[in-house]
């Protein structure tokens, strides 16, 4: 309680605080938006729908505001277990939040996965901001004809920008939105905390990040990476043994290439990305294991942290 005390303590004048979920289909930016916002990696982020799985909190602390960024996987229509685990991880995030932010793909007129994240928004009685993104690389007469079909799905929302957050276009001015919206309040988390998310589970990702970058068609979806082994050895550096686990044989093959030099890119950038978040030399060993239908399996999600 006095470590919390102090938080309230230490808050400035005229300090707003809150919660932001960040919600959206599928491979519309969610990830890259929430790191750019921060200033930092905390999401990994690939070209492949579906990459985020878990819920992931970024916080974001400045002279005025704190805001708690809550990362959600994409929601779509879920074809097996994780898909239905992903989608309900999204949809978790919406009722205790101050704030929801819709970041939606304005390069393409609204999908069905779209309809299908407006019509949860809609269910919810909190303020909601259309986050227009990519709109550097989309034309400005399609910019002005997609944002009428985005906004028609979604008339509650309380303010509507347009973004590149790619490229850190618009985000001042959602941020300075946000502070106009998020209530009066402390800092819930210490000023230099920018994530809740354990080292583990940030290995984890970082592995899966550059399988995903590397791997094509449906491998990558098929790929879960669980951590066996993480020690500090007595000169500093770190000892990882992480599991990559695969559904099929052939998927298998692939992830091992020619040789095992497909398995080595993945280590070594894998590695290179874990040193950089460690900022400590690491020794990564890498197996590869076939687990039929991961993905189906009620055992096998709890055991991969996906339940």
């Amino acid at each position: 309680m006095d470590d919390f005390s102090e938080l309230f303590e230490e808050t400035p004048e005229d300090h707003h605080s809150g919660f932001v979920a960040v919600v959206g289909r599928p491979n519309v930016g969610k990830s890259t938006l929430m790191n750019a916002l921060l200033g930092q990696k905390v999401a990994i982020v690939s070209p492949r729908p579906q990459t985020t799985r878990n819920r992931i909190t970024g916080i974001l602390t400045t002279d005025k505001m704190q805001v708690a960024f809550i990362d959600t996987p994409g929601i779509h229509k879920p074809k097996h277990r994780l898909g239905k685990f992903m989608v309900k991880e999204a949809l978790a995030a919406l009722p205790d939040a101050d704030l929801i932010l819709w970041v939606a793909d304005v390069s393409r007129p609204p999908r069905e996965d779209d309809q299908r994240v407006a019509s949860a928004l809609r269910a919810q009685h909190l303020p909601v901001f259309l986050v227009l993104n990519k709109t550097d690389i989309t034309p400005p007469d399609k910019l002005t004809a997609h944002r009428d079909m985005f906004r028609a799905l979604i008339p509650q929302a309380a303010e509507e920008l347009a973004i590149s957050a790619l490229h850190g276009l618009g985000l001042d001015e959602l941020l300075q939105k946000l502070y106009d919206h998020l209530p009066p309040g402390p800092r819930y988390f210490p000023p230099d905390q920018v994530t809740d998310i354990q080292e583990r589970f940030l290995v984890a990702e970082l592995i899966r990040e550059q399988a995903l970058n590397f791997l094509r068609e449906e491998v990558p979806h098929a790929v879960a990476v669980s951590i066996e082994d993480f020690k500090e050895r007595p000169n500093g550096a770190v000892y990882i043994e992480a599991r990559i686990f695969v559904e099929r044989k052939s998927q298998k093959g692939i992830l091992l290439g020619k040789g095992g030099h497909m398995i080595k890119r993945i280590g070594s950038e894998a590695r290179k990305a874990i040193e950089a978040e460690l900022e400590r030399p690491v020794y990564l060993d890498l197996w590869v294991k076939v687990k039929p239908k991961w993905r189906r399996d009620p055992a096998e999600l709890r055991r991969l942290g996906y339940a």
